[in-house]
C-alpha cells in the first residue's frame, strides 16, 4: 500500500476544535470516507486513527470496484467535552472549511458520532458531503445498506464454512447494538438465528430484550461460543490473545484486528475472518451509486449485493493460494491500485496549520 498523498490538520477559526483530513490515494478517483467524531486522548491518537482509517478506504473502494479512492477525515475531541447544539454547529462549520479546501478531492459521509444531519450543515459551506437527509435530497443513513452489504459477505462466508447459508438455529453474536448492528440482529432474527447482541451503552438492554434478542456484556461478547461473530462497533478488537470461540467473523467494524498478522493467527486456529473493509463496503457502494452516478434505490442495492460474489471469490483465491482472504483482498486491492496509476505510486505531504 503506498503512503498517504496529504495529512493536514487545523484548529478551527470558530470552535478551536483540531479538525483533519487524510488523503491515503486518488489513483482511481477522488477520495471518500466518512467524517468521525469523536474524543481522542490526544492528537497523535487522532492522526493514528485518520491515517489508519483513510488507508482502509482505499482498499475497500478498490476491492468493490469503485472509481474512488481512500481519504477519511476526523473531528478530535478533547475527552468529556460534550457539545451543545451550537458548539456543535461551529465545530462541523470549521470541518467543512477544511474539506472545502480539497475542492472535491476529498468526499466527506457521516461516520463514528455523525449523520445525515451533520453532512447538511457540512453542505452549507462545501458541496463534498454525502448522505444528507432524505428530506434535502440526499440518501440518508447508509446503516442500511451497509448491513445488506454484511449479509451478503455473510452469505458467502456462511456457504464455505457450514456448506449452507442458511442462519436457521445458528447462534450469532452481535458485538455493538448501533444502527447498523440493529439492522443485522433484525435480519438474522427474522432467518431464523438465536441473537445476541451487546453494546457499551447498557440503555440498549432493554430495547435488545424488548426485542426478544439475548444480551451480553461487551467484554464477554467476542469470547462466547458462537457459530458467527459479528463485531459491529469499534475497531482493534481482536488480536492474537483474543480467547474466540467460533469459527466464523464477519462483521462492519472498521480495523478490527489490532494487526494484519491476526489474520494469519485466526487462521492459524480455524476461524475464517472476512476483511472488514470488504464486508462494511455496502454503505458506500450503495451511496456512491445513487449519489454519483444516479442509480435508482434497486440498481444501487443490487451493486451492493454483488458484496457475496466478491467474498465467494477472496474465499475461493485463499484457499487455491493457501493463504487468508485479507492477502488476497490486499493483493487484489494492490493489481486494481496500479492499473490506475500512471506512476504506480504516491508521495506524502504533511501539513499542520494553527
Amino acid at each position: 500500500m503506498t503512503a498517504h498523498e496529504h495529512l493536514v490538520t487545523r484548529r478551527g477559526r470558530r470552535s478551536g476544535v483540531t479538525t483533519m483530513v487524510a488523503i491515503h490515494s486518488t489513483a482511481l478517483g477522488p477520495a471518500v470516507g466518512g467524517c468521525r467524531l469523536k474524543p481522542y486522548t490526544g492528537l497523535t491518537q487522532a492522526v493514528d486513527d485518520v491515517l489508519r482509517l483513510s488507508a482502509a478506504m482505499t482498499a475497500k473502494c478498490a476491492v468493490a470496484g469503485l472509481p474512488f479512492g481512500g481519504g477519511k477525515s476526523v473531528i478530535a475531541l478533547e475527552p468529556g467535552r460534550v457539545l451543545s447544539p451550537r458548539e456543535r454547529r461551529d465545530v462541523l462549520l470549521d470541518h467543512a472549511d477544511l474539506v472545502a479546501e480539497f475542492g472535491g478531492t476529498y468526499l466527506a459521509g457521516p461516520d463514528v458520532g455523525t449523520g445525515p444531519a451533520d453532512m447538511q450543515v457540512l453542505r452549507e459551506v462545501s458541496a463534498f458531503a454525502f448522505c444528507t437527509p432524505e428530506s434535502a435530497g440526499g440518501t440518508g443513513s447508509s446503516s442500511g445498506p451497509t448491513a445488506v452489504g454484511v449479509l451478503a459477505a455473510l452469505r458467502a462466508a456462511a456457504t464455505a464454512v457450514f456448506g449452507s447459508a442458511d442462519m436457521a438455529d445458528r447462534r450469532v453474536v452481535v458485538s455493538g447494538y448501533g444502527s447498523v448492528g440493529a439492522h443485522l440482529a433484525a435480519s438474522l432474527q427474522r432467518a431464523g438465528a438465536d441473537i445476541v447482541v451487546s453494546d457499551i451503552d447498557p440503555a440498549k438492554r432493554a430495547e435488545a430484550e424488548q426485542r426478544g434478542l439475548s444480551w451480553a456484556e461487551p467484554e464477554k461478547a467476542l469470547t462466547l461460543t458462537a457459530d458467527v461473530v459479528i463485531p459491529a462497533a469499534v475497531g482493534g478488537v481482536l488480536s492474537a490473545e483474543t480467547p474466540l470461540d467460533t469459527p466464523l467473523v464477519v462483521g462492519p467494524a472498521n480495523n478490527q484486528l489490532t494487526g494484519d498478522a491476526v489474520a494469519d493467527d485466526l487462521a492459524a486456529r480455524g476461524v475464517l475472518w472476512v476483511p472488514d473493509y470488504v464486508a462494511s463496503a455496502g454503505g458506500i457502494l450503495y451511496t456512491l451509486s445513487r449519489e454519483a452516478e444516479g442509480l435508482d434505490n434497486d440498481a444501487a442495492l443490487g451493486r451492493v449485493e454483488t458484496i457475496e460474489k466478491t467474498v465467494t471469490d477472496l474465499l475461493a483465491a485463499a484457499k487455491a493460494n493457501a493463504t487468508t482472504p485479507l492477502r488476497e483482498a490486499a493483493a487484489l486491492a494492490g493489481r486494481r491500485l496500479t492499473a490506475g496509476s500512471p506512476s504506480g505510486g504516491f508521495s506524502e505531504t504533511r501539513e499542520h496549520v494553527g
